[in-house]
């Protein structure tokens, strides 16, 4: 005799089996996704960040600072990391530096890879009263070192000028180096690195020469207003 009671049951005891194992299944299928999803992520490769050389003297250096990060440089690389742009600063400053003895380091410095190059150098020249003709020369071939060996980088000059000291027309015919450079190379320049802040003692250090952290932070203004079109 046909039992309907136990028809029933069997129907639902089925149906519920079958909802367990479909459950199963489903989650299996999640786990596998996810699984293949963050071996997809683990395997994808990281960013690989462009670089920018800041070659200089102390003030590329932050001679003076607390913590070299408050320089100029440093402070590019805290706006470049706050915007997500993929570029890594490299601090290539060395204090007391002069044309010619960048000239000499370069050859070193390029043999790790750079996709912009900032060059600030000069200003111990000036202070010294080194000719122009040769700080003029100096600089050039800093410029056409870099050029042979990546010729695809981007090339920014910082200007500098210096007192009167040694004469107006020494002040003179040094400050006109770094616009003729910049027009002959095609680069781009920062017509005076120090605009705002050379010559205002507050904004630097006892020997009226290095900015102080908040002078970097102008110099760093006055950078960025000069290559942010180049990144």
């Amino acid at each position: 005799m046909f039992d309907m009671r136990r028809f029933k049951t069997f129907l639902a005891l089925s149906f519920l089996t079958a909802v367990l194992f479909s459950c199963q299944d489903n989650k299996k299928q999640q786990d596998s996704e996810q699984k293949a999803g963050s071996s997809q992520a683990a395997k994808a490769p990281a960013v690989k960040k462009k670089i920018i050389v800041f070659f200089g003297n102390s003030l590329t250096a932050g001679y003076g600072l607390d913590d070299p990060s408050q320089g100029f440089a440093g402070l590019i690389q805290k706006r470049i990391d706050s915007l997500g742009l993929a570029y890594k600063v490299v601090n290539a400053g060395v204090s007391g530096e002069t044309t010619s003895g960048g000239n000499s380091r370069i050859d070193w410095l390029l043999k790790q890879p750079l996709d912009v190059f900032v060059l600030e150098l000069g200003g111990n020249d000036g202070l010294r009263g080194i000719p122009v003709s040769e700080t003029r020369k100096n600089l050039q071939e800093i410029l056409d070192k870099v050029k042979a060996k990546y010729p695809d980088a981007k090339l920014v000059l910082a200007g500098m000028q210096i007192p009167p000291n040694m004469g107006q027309k020494y002040a003179t015919e040094f400050k006109d180096v770094y616009a003729d450079l910049a027009k002959k190379n095609d680069l781009t320049l920062i017509p005076f690195l120090l605009e705002g802040v050379g010559g205002e003692s507050k904004l630097n250090q006892a020997d009226g020469i290095h900015p102080t952290a908040e002078g970097h932070k102008i110099l760093a203004e006055n950078v960025w207003v000069r290559i942010k079109d180049l990144l």
